[in-house]
């Protein structure tokens, strides 16, 4: 499996893997509201740009097929640097060692810019992979969608009241 940056011959290859990644975490996806399959969406021209120039983010690719991809960046927290992966999008017939790869490559990233911490959501695509690699668990990462999109939102909605608004 090989590793690498991506660039945009392969936006178009990056944006069918997250909708099959997508369709694979939400069989309904197709059926939810444009704007919430919007919301979900994290390979737009715009994001694919702006994660191709931030120095932490990698596609895995064997044979041409591409596997996964880990979207990260570099975040100024006032007294130190760190990388936050945004998301990983890791296909439903990947190698089981997809995940892990790309966090290396996105921890070496970190490391060789001089970036000691690695700041990523405890998903199931990347839960081995941290526990592989000895992460330790600070907390959740918890999402708090505004407005009429927290009705439709990915992942499971911690107690207290529907969302009504802001």
């Amino acid at each position: 499996m090989e590793y690498r940056t991506f660039h945009e011959p392969d936006f178009d290859a990056l944006q069918a893997l997250e909708a099959r990644v997508l369709r694979a975490e939400d069989p309904n996806f197709d059926a939810l509201a444009e704007r919430e399959r919007e919301g979900r969406v994290r390979t737009s021209l715009a994001a694919l740009k702006f994660f191709e120039r931030s120095e932490h983010s990698f596609a895995a690719a064997e044979g041409g097929t591409l596997h996964g991809v880990i979207l990260a960046q570099s975040v100024w927290q006032g007294d130190r640097p760190i990388v936050l992966v945004a998301r990983a999008l890791i296909a439903p017939d990947a190698p089981a060692d997809t995940a892990a790869g790309l966090l290396r490559a996105c921890v070496k990233s970190a490391y060789d810019a001089a970036v000691y911490e690695v700041h990523f959501p405890l998903t199931d695509g990347l839960e081995d992979a941290a526990r592989a690699d000895g992460a330790y668990v600070t907390g959740q990462y918890a999402v708090r969608h505004l407005g009429t999109r927290a009705e439709t939102a990915p992942g499971a909605r911690l107690g207290g009241a529907p969302n009504a608004g802001a």
